[in-house]
C-alpha cells in the first residue's frame, strides 16, 4: 500500500529536458497569482475567448478550438466517442499510439491495429492498402504524431491526404508532445481533431487539453446517438459560441498561465518557433551519433523528443541521477521495460535553445566520460 510522503518546502530546482513537463517562463508562472474570479463572469470570456482565439490565430487554423481542463489524453477518449460508431484504425509504433488502440478498446470500439516495429515510423502507403483492402468500413484512422516513447515523428501530412480520399473517415492525430514546437498545416492536410498538452511544446503548466476539431468532426458528432459528455464536440463549441466560455468550470489559474504564454508564443511566430526547435533537434542528433545512435528510423526523427539509442552501454539511471546532483539537469531513461536501458530521451522543446540544450549533452558527457 502506498504510504504518504510529505511535500516538502525545500526542493532543489531542476532544469527539465524530459518529454513534459517542461519549463515555464516566470513571469508565465507569476500569471498564475491574480485574485480568484467567477468562471461565469464577464472577465472569464474575455479570458477564453482571448486563448481560444489566440491559439487559433498561431496555429493557422480556421477550424473550431477547445480549450479544457485536463490532460490532452482526454480526447483519446473523446474523439473515439464522439467519432467513432463501430471500427477504428489505430497504427502503432511505440506505447502512446498502443495506449490509444486501447482506450478505443476499453470504450467498446472494433480496433484494428496496423503494428510497427518500435522504432519504425507509420507509412502512408499502408495506410491507404488498409483502407483499400479491408472489408470494413473504417470511421476513424488515429495516429500519433510524435510517438515519444520511441522519438519518432509520423508522416502526419501524408497520412492526412491518404485519408481525404475516403470521405466517411476521419482523421485524428495525437500531438500531445510536438504541437507547437512542430509545425503542421492542419487545415491543409485533412486533419479533422487534433490535440495537445499544455505542459509539452507550449511551454505552459500541465492541466489543459488543447483540441482543433473541423466542420466535418463537427457534423459527424451530430449524427451519433451518444458521444462524450465532458470532451462533446458539439456541447463545448456551441457553449462557446453562446457564451465564450467553458461549459465546465476551468483552470482558471492555468488559462491566465496559457494567456500570457500564448502572447510570447505569438510573438515569436510560428514558423520562428518550428524553426528553433529544428535546430535544436538537428544538434541533438549530431550529438548523439557522435557518441552513440539515434533509435528512430531515420528520416522519422522527432522534432521536439529525441530518443538516442544506448550504444556505449551507460548505466541510464546512473548517468540521469548524476547529472541531475551536479548540475541540476534532468533529462529521461527510456520508457516503459523495452527501452528503459536500452535507450534515454532528450527533450528539446518549449522554451529551450541551443545553447541550453548544448549545456546539458556537455554534462552528460561529463558525468559519463564521453
Amino acid at each position: 500500500m502506498t504510504k504518504k510522503q510529505e511535500y516538502k518546502d525545500d526542493y532543489p530546482d531542476k532544469t527539465l529536458y524530459i518529454p513534459g513537463p517542461t519549463e515555464v517562463r516566470d513571469d508565465v508562472i507569476e500569471a498564475m497569482c491574480e485574485p480568484m474570479f467567477g468562471h461565469r463572469m464577464d472577465r472569464m470570456t474575455d479570458l477564453y475567448t482571448t486563448i481560444v482565439e489566440d491559439t487559433k490565430e498561431f496555429l493557422g487554423t480556421d477550424n473550431e478550438v477547445v480549450i479544457l481542463t485536463g490532460s490532452g489524453t482526454e480526447f483519446w477518449e473523446a474523439s473515439t466517442l464522439n467519432l467513432v460508431d463501430e471500427n477504428i484504425l489505430v497504427p502503432t509504433c511505440g506505447s502512446f499510439s498502443e495506449r490509444h488502440a486501447n482506450v478505443a478498446e476499453r470504450l467498446g470500439k472494433d480496433v484494428d491495429r496496423l503494428e510497427y516495429e518500435w522504432g519504425q515510423a507509420i507509412k502512408p502507403e499502408d495506410i491507404r492498402a488498409e483502407l483499400e483492402e479491408s472489408d470494413k468500413h473504417y470511421d476513424v484512422v488515429a495516429t500519433v504524431m510524435n510517438e515519444s516513447s520511441t522519438g519518432v515523428r509520423n508522416p502526419v501530412e501524408e497520412i492526412g491526404d491518404v485519408v481525404a480520399e475516403y470521405p466517411d473517415t476521419y482523421f485524428v492525430v495525437d500531438a500531445v508532445s510536438s504541437l507547437g514546437g512542430d509545425y503542421v498545416d492542419i487545415d491543409e492536410h485533412n486533419i479533422d481533431v487534433i490535440f495537445a498538452s499544455s505542459q509539452k511544446a507550449f511551454a505552459m503548466p500541465p492541466g489543459l487539453a488543447i483540441c482543433v476539431v473541423s466542420d466535418d468532426a463537427y457534423e459527424r458528432e451530430l449524427e451519433k446517438d451518444s458521444a462524450s459528455w465532458y470532451g462533446g464536440f458539439q456541447r463545448t463549441i456551441d457553449y462557446y459560441e453562446r457564451k465564450g466560455q467553458t461549459h465546465s468550470t476551468p483552470a482558471i489559474p492555468i488559462m491566465l498561465a496559457y494567456r500570457k504564454q500564448m502572447k510570447h508564443m505569438l510573438e515569436e511566430g510560428h514558423d520562428a518557433r518550428d524553426q528553433r526547435h529544428r535546430e535544436m533537434a538537428e544538434y541533438t542528433r549530431e550529438w548523439a551519433r557522435e557518441h552513440f545512435d539515434m533509435f528512430p528510423e531515420e528520416g522519422y526523427e522527432s522534432q521536439t523528443v529525441s530518443c538516442i539509442e544506448n550504444t556505449q552501454g551507460i548505466d541510464v539511471a546512473e548517468t540521469i541521477e548524476a547529472v541531475s546532483e551536479e548540475y541540476d539537469f534532468v533529462f529521461s531513461n527510456g520508457y516503459g521495460s523495452q527501452l528503459g536501458e536500452k535507450t534515454f530521451r532528450i527533450g528539446h522543446m518549449g522554451e529551450h535553445d541551443l545553447e541550453s540544450i548544448k549545456e546539458l549533452t556537455d554534462a552528460i558527457e561529463d558525468v559519463a566520460d564521453l
